[in-house]
């Protein structure tokens, strides 16, 4: 009998830490190998984290909601032999029985100090704001006691200003954090309440100097009570919406509030304008018709447009590297890699981005299989945190849903996306040898949504016309 320790495995290099949202096993639950145990979520992706072992689960070591660093042992699994489940009970006696004793009245007052810290900053850290702060962030401003309305003046060199671990430590480390003086009037009355009980027993010549420098604070004014609407930083008045009766109110899930927030950030953050090219895509249907049996039979998968159009967009990138850049600031990073993002609709409505890496290095065999894998994987919620992280472009097929064309946001940092219209066969006007002629062929629209802060209306035109013609010089012998 044996027991395994089921630790939060690493997620991509950019991921240290998620969230648990939810337990699918229980306690004294049976448990398969490769079985899902447990969700987490990450800014990027939820996902299930499966089993390594055949096993009982004898022990959760987290709550859902709590923060897991990647390599912390979650869940306990016994392997082989009696189970023994232990009791919730004795850990809660074991617990009461080591209650410690405060030998003096400095360590009393300093501990009522930090009790009160910790309890304001949590009670700050609920306000709301624009920028997006990392749950590790947010347990280190609340070990500091940094209230919400500090941590919103901590300059951020992370991904859109986000203030990072490196940046709120070094905050700390200057000694620019004042806690203390962040403590509510309600939470400092009670910490001075305490140390007054203890004073009574204790000798006040001993400790009353160093109590009164830490626990006495300078009265706080009114605007630094616990985080308000009145206190945040003065923001435009949102109309209120109202609720009739009969209508339903339906909370946004999580992974619709990120999107909704990653959406309104980038239209406030890039000058978004369009470019839209008509493309006749005949002979890609001709072609795509002829092989399309052949390529199920012989690799057991479908052969969809997107390789074709993902093929199309990296030859383009290609031949204009910037349209493969992201803005920092004021200045422009060129991308040495051209990973294309690949948006994704999921059976709850919300929406996905997996990415392709190094897209320009496959060849359409290649691209096929990694759009069916990563499109197969995110309808079933199973794309690890990475495969969503370092997008370079992004395309995403509106014409899936028969729409001709669109103007879709551009997914931050990156300064571009490529909207795919439906295909349809329309009466078009053909120049030949002997004169113009009226023929049904197969057209659609690019819409090309791109940042005029970095890329120009030639930049943006070209790069659209580039795919155009890549995909309407189709050949119609190539094989596969």
């Amino acid at each position: 009998m044996s027991k395994f320790e089921l630790k939060l495995p690493r997620m991509g290099e950019s991921v240290a830490e998620a969230t648990l949202t939810s337990w699918l096993k229980e306690v004294g639950d049976t448990i398969e190998m490769d079985e899902p145990i447990f969700e987490i979520a990450t800014d990027k992706v939820d996902s299930e984290v499966p089993s390594e072992v055949d096993g009982v689960l004898i022990e959760k070591c987290f709550n859902v909601d709590d923060v897991v660093e990647v390599g912390q042992t979650v869940a306990i699994i016994q392997v082989g032999g009696d189970v023994e489940i232990a009791e919730p009970e004795q850990k809660d006696k074991e617990v009461e029985t080591e209650e410690p004793v405060l030998q003096e009245m400095v360590s009393a007052a300093e501990s009522a100090v930090m009790h009160a810290r910790a309890q304001t900053s949590v009670a700050q850290l609920n306000g709301t704001s624009d920028r997006f702060y990392s749950p590790l962030v947010k347990n280190i401003a609340r070990q500091e006691g940094i209230s919400f309305d500090e941590l919103e003046t901590i300059a951020g060199t992370g991904k859109d200003g986000r203030v990072t671990k490196d940046d709120i430590l070094n905050y700390v480390k200057k000694g620019e954090s004042k806690p203390v003086e962040r403590i509510s009037t309600p939470e400092r009355a009670a910490v001075q309440e305490r140390v007054a009980v203890s004073q009574k027993v204790a000798a006040p010549e001993k400790v009353s100097t160093p109590v009164e420098e830490k626990v006495t604070a300078p009265p706080v004014p009114e605007k630094v009570a616990p985080a308000t609407a009145s206190t945040q930083a003065p923001t435009s008045e949102k109309p209120k919406t109202q609720v009739s009766r009969g209508d339903e109110v339906v909370p946004m899930s999580r992974m619709g509030k990120l999107i909704a927030k990653h959406m309104a950030e980038s239209v406030s953050t890039s000058a978004h304008v369009q470019s839209f090219i008509e493309v006749d895509v005949t002979n890609i249907v001709t072609w795509r018709n002829k092989i399309k049996d052949a390529f199920f039979k012989r690799e057991g998968e479908k052969f969809t447009y997107t390789p074709i159009f993902m093929e199309a967009v990296a030859k383009a990138l290609k031949k204009y590297p910037m349209m493969n850049i992201s803005v920092d600031g004021d200045s422009v990073i060129k991308k040495k890699n051209i990973n294309i993002g690949m948006a994704a609709a999921l059976p709850d409505g919300n929406l996905i981005v997996p990415v392709i890496k190094n897209a320009d290095q496959l060849n359409l065999l290649g691209i096929a299989k990694v759009v069916n894998d990563l499109a197969d994987r995110s309808r079933n919620n199973a794309l690890k945190p990475d495969e969503v992280q370092g997008g370079t472009y992004t395309v995403t097929n509106v014409g899936t849903f028969g729409s001709v064309f669109g103007t879709p946001i551009i997914n931050q940092p990156q300064v571009g996306i490529l909207a795919l219209g439906a295909i349809r066969k329309i009466p078009s006007v053909i120049e030949t040898a002997e004169g113009d002629v009226i023929a049904v062929r197969s057209k659609m629209y690019l819409s090309h949504s791109y940042d005029h802060r970095v890329v120009n209306g030639a930049l943006g035109s070209m790069f659209a016309k580039a795919v155009a013609d890549y995909l309407e010089n189709w050949d119609l012998n190539r094989e596969v």
